[in-house]
């Protein structure tokens, strides 16, 4: 036997790829096949309605059809043939599917002539029913709406391409119509082709020397003989009684115990624009209700409330058959959130409201508190989820990305996670490595080795089914379930829902190891860059919904102005919908950007009207000789207390800006500011604290520019390597003197221009540039550097509602892979008693380094990543123009980071009027920061404010609001009231109430608002 193993082996792969899958189906009666071309194949998607009172024409299989995102519609008839004893009738129609994965190429939509979606064609699923619904009168007759979705992942892997734009893509047919028939299907041979490919799969993946692993084989020699090659039909059953012994034998009690969850992981958008998600998502629903109508035991979980929400709208039909499946517990929202988000970027109240709307989303429709947070494919998870999953009512997060770390494997696949204030939440990281499962043998065998907790626990999780539009699990998929349910030699696997899983995970794991901290991909460090205008667009849109809710909720209660609701809803749904982990890190095709880009300005344009109105209510009369100076900022500036309006003052310039003997100098008493002729910083002195800020011999304000050509993924990568080379941008066209407290540098270098603009403000702490680049580089990576002349082993990020400390050494392999690293408005590094920080309006990849100085000590260098041009899937990536505003703040402490962050982001707005604005709400704690200020969503009038601990440390702070209130609640994310936290009880004296805040707590208080 020992020397027929792969005799066998190779029997069993060549039968049935060759004789037994290809007779499943045998052709029977032919369709008649009519089309029409949406515009020519160039149209947007229409409705079936527009479709179905179409000219059409006769069309045959061959033919081509589809160019790149055009749509067709085909019309099936035929009459049925008969039906032999025991055979089903199915029809095969395939629009021109190859061997490429599910998800990435054309795609179809079966209706019937009412309307009403049967379900979706895909590459592994590529048969329609036929039965009462499609054959009501012994003839068939449906309509598929076929998407010409074109490669853009294609054979030649990721070579730059034209595909991602519709404009570009050109009008060149993709697909070829290659079967259209109505078959008899042998549901019996297709049993069997699933128990020798279970059998097959399993005994490959066993030891050599594994009793089981013959056994098997003994018996798929037997089936296999007891198959007629040339009488198929007529053999199967003897040919399956051969394996019943051998698929009958139990698993061993000890066997890993792996549920099977179905799941469709669908990219809200890709190598594909938001447009075709719709499509996708309505393609894998049908499919999804149609196995659970068959198989009742089936169980699907699905994220991303926008995809319900997108699947309600557009196919009504498919969401209430959804919604019937979600009541019996078959269909599961999981995940809680809008999207599946980047995690590392969005801001503090953006990362809270996608739980905030996608929670609420699923509560209103399918009356479900979600429990488990589902982020299986983001680019690392950041430090504050955690505290945000806790918040949010859940209790169970969920991530698969780690898997593809390329230096240092993650340590455990079951774990408590805890986040920077010390919250912990139970973690699976699922040892199958896929969160797009086919359940193969393969498969299965690898997450039972590859666990890491075994001895300690026993279970895992395994998310099953084709995903991106691949049509989501197959009936092959759920036979599989059901033939490794309790067979030997394999992991028991369990159909359960996620939160059974999670619960018994829990249960049966009372003390798993703590992992403290963000969840770092060392991977994909180039999304932290990639398409520079997302990431502006992104940063503003989140500080312009801040100032709307702020200053709107100041005004309806200090004017009654009308509290706009609905619009801002609207425009959060849009902008949470950007920050999915393919569009926010800047990983998509041209269009996806192209679009991302219009709406966020269309945002902007809205927003700035809802606070111009909002303001100019707070201000009064427009036509006033004075102006007030509003501060969205939640720290006092120039005078005027946070959250509030006061009449502009002037003051005496105190900035002086010359040319001096090898350059230019600014000074305004706090900071002086040397810079020489090639516009870089060779001085700023701290004149308060009379100290050198920058490292001896080394200018700072430098421009670098590195090769950027990764081994793999262009727009989502950056490898160590690009350190390796570097030109140093110091030719100058002009520099001149800008106004009385600036200098302005213009340069030229490659293809591209820059001008910077230096000013020194009167009475600032602070150095300010806005750099302005007209980008048409290739390939290449900008950075800007700081060298400062800081001892500082470590660097401190803004992450959400905190920061992080990141090594500036590479002392162990997971130090030196964090090489490139995330913040969001500020970065400090200090020693003892100074520090230096360094705030951005709309970066967020940094890089912070050690070096030796040139006169002893250390260098810590702080570093900007400004631009990059990568090629794939966007070869348009970063050209034109681009602005970034950022500060050096010398002698900054971590407040003071946090303070210049807000305030280089949300700058003061000059206003006609002559009132002056009282706050809402004052905190006597700079440390106690507010990220959110506004009305319930709930319509009631009420105010919500939502603040956390900035500084690392425990604080203590009263907060005062400035309106009259019955009744005030601490609240979770959704403002339903909890359980006091960070209030402290009985502690209401007067108007004021007092709070005790741990170490980054977030804290969210409601006010039952009574009059102004």
């Amino acid at each position: 036997m020992h020397d027929d193993r792969k005799l066998i082996e190779d029997r069993l792969a060549r039968v049935l790829s060759e004789r037994l899958q290809d007779v499943i189906h045998t052709p029977a009666v032919q369709l008649d096949i009519e089309v029409w071309h949406v515009e020519g194949g160039a149209g947007e998607p229409v409705s079936p309605q527009t479709a179905f009172a179409q000219s059409y024409e006769s069309a045959n299989v061959g033919e081509l059809w589809g160019p790149a995102w055009g749509t067709s519609w085909f019309h099936l008839t035929a009459d049925l043939p008969e039906r032999p004893a025991g055979m089903d009738l199915e029809v095969v129609f395939n629009i021109g599917f190859g061997e490429e994965s599910p998800g990435f190429h054309a795609e179809g939509l079966v209706y019937l002539p009412d309307g009403n979606v049967v379900k979706g064609l895909n590459p592994r699923n590529q048969w329609i029913p036929v039965d009462d619904n499609t054959a009501p009168d012994g003839k068939f007759e449906v309509y598929v709406e076929a998407a010409a979705n074109p490669m853009v992942l294609g054979p030649d892997g990721f070579r730059p391409t034209t595909l991602g734009e519709k404009a570009s893509a050109g009008n060149t047919p993709l697909y070829r119509l290659s079967r259209a028939d109505i078959s008899i299907f042998d549901t019996e041979l297709w049993e069997l082709c699933q128990d020798l490919q279970t059998l097959g799969e399993l005994s490959t993946e066993l030891a050599v020397g594994d009793p089981r692993k013959f056994e098997i084989l003994r018996a798929v020699e037997s089936s296999l003989d007891a198959i007629d090659l040339q009488d198929i039909h007529s053999t199967v059953l003897a040919a399956r009684g051969q394996l019943k012994e051998v698929l009958g034998s139990p698993a061993v009690a000890s066997s890993h115990r792996l549920t099977a969850i179905g799941h469709a992981h669908i990219d809200s958008a890709w190598l594909w624009p938001l447009r075709e998600t719709v499509r996708k998502v309505a393609r894998t629903a049908a499919n999804v209700v149609n196995l659970m109508d068959s198989h009742p035991d089936f169980k699907f979980a699905m994220s991303q409330a926008q995809q319900l929400a997108w699947l309600k709208e557009q196919r009504p039909d498919v969401y209430a058959r959804v919604k019937e499946h979600a009541a019996s517990g078959q269909f599961i929202p999981v995940g809680g959130m809008w999207v599946e988000s980047d995690t590392n970027m969005p801001g503090s109240e953006a990362l809270a409201r996608q739980f905030v709307h996608g929670k609420r989303f699923f509560l209103e429709e399918f009356g479900v508190e979600t429990q488990e947070v589902w982020l299986p494919d983001s680019f690392g998870y950041s430090a504050a989820l955690p505290q945000l999953v806790k918040l949010s009512a859940s209790k169970w997060f969920l991530t698969q990305k780690i898997s593809w770390n390329t230096v240092n494997k993650f340590p455990h696949h079951t774990f408590n996670w805890e986040g920077i204030d010390g919250t912990q939440v139970f973690t699976h990281f699922p040892p199958i490595d896929t969160y797009n499962s086919d359940l193969s043998g393969r498969e299965l065998t690898h997450a039972a080795r590859n666990f890491q907790e075994k001895g300690s626990a026993t279970r895992s999780l395994a998310p099953f089914g084709w995903g991106d539009g691949g049509g989501g699990p197959t009936r092959e998929m759920l036979a599989r379930t059901e033939r490794n349910k309790n067979l030997e030699g394999s992991p028991r696997v369990v159909m359960e829902s996620p939160a059974e899983f999670f619960q018994g995970a829990q249960d049966e794991y009372k003390n798993p190891p703590v992992w403290s901290g963000e969840l770092y991909l060392e991977y994909h460090r180039a999304t932290y860059t990639s398409q520079a205008k997302n990431k502006q667009g992104n940063r503003r849109s989140e500080h312009l919904l801040y100032e709307a809710e702020l200053w709107a909720a100041t005004a309806s209660i200090r004017t009654g102005l009308e509290y706009p609701y609905e619009a801002l809803d609207r425009i959060w749904k849009k902008v949470l919908l950007l920050q999915f982990h393919d569009i926010l890190p800047g990983t998509s095709i041209a269009w996806v950007h192209r679009e991302s880009v219009e709406t966020y300005e269309a945002v902007a344009t809205e927003l700035n009207s809802i606070i111009g109105s909002a303001q100019q209510a707070l201000a009064g009369d427009p036509y006033s000789a004075s102006t007030m100076v509003f501060n969205s900022a939640p720290h006092s500036r120039s005078g005027v207390s946070s959250f509030a309006a006061a009449p502009v003052q002037a003051a005496d310039p105190v900035t002086t800006a010359a040319a001096a003997a090898d350059g230019w100098e600014l000074e305004n008493g706090k900071l002086r500011v040397r810079i020489n002729k090639q516009g870089l910083f060779t001085s700023v002195y701290d004149l308060t604290k009379k100290r050198e800020v920058l490292a001896f011999g080394q200018c700072g304000n430098l421009l670098q520019m590195h090769p950027d050509f990764p081994n793999l993924w262009d727009a989502w990568d950056v490898e160590s390597f690009y350190r390796n080379t570097v030109v140093d941008i110091t030719g100058v066209d002009s520099i001149e003197l800008h106004g009385p407290d600036a200098i302005r540098i213009r340069r030229s270098f490659g293809s591209s221009k820059a001008e910077q603009i230096v000013r020194l403000a009167d009475g600032a702490s602070q150095i300010d540039t806005e750099l302005t680049v007209d980008w048409h580089e290739t390939e290449k990576f900008l950075k800007l550097a700081f060298p400062l002349d800081i001892h500082a082993d470590r660097s401190a990020s803004e992450i959400q509602y905190g920061h992080v400390y990141r090594p500036t050494h590479s002392n162990t392999s997971w130090d030196a892979a964090k090489f490139e690293i995330c913040a969001h408005r500020w970065v400090h590094v200090g020693e003892p008693g100074y520090g230096v920080a360094v705030a951005n309006d709309s970066t967020y990849g940094h890089d912070i380094t050690r070096s030796s100085g040139e006169n002893g000590g250390t260098t810590t260098t702080v570093r900007l990543s400004v631009l990059r041009a990568p090629r794939f899937p966007d070869p348009t990536t970063d050209q034109g123009m681009h602005t970034v505003r950022y500060a050096l703040v010398p002698g900054a402490q971590v407040l003071d980071a946090v303070r210049s962050g807000y305030q280089l982001n949300l700058p003061e707005r000059i206003v006609p009027g002559s009132k002056e604005v009282q706050p809402l709400v004052t905190i006597d704690n700079d440390a106690v920061v507010v990220t959110a200020l506004k009305l319930a969503d709930d319509g009631s009038g009420d105010v919500v404010v939502r603040f956390y601990e900035s500084a690392g440390a425990k604080a203590k702070a009263a907060i005062t609001p400035g309106f009259s209130y019955s009744a005030v609640n601490e609240t979770d994310l959704l403002e339903r009231a909890i359980d006091h936290n960070a209030m402290v009880a009985g502690s209401d004296t007067g108007h004021k109430i007092s709070i005790k805040l741990r170490p980054f707590q977030i804290a969210t208080v409601r006010f039952a608002h009574t009059g102004a």
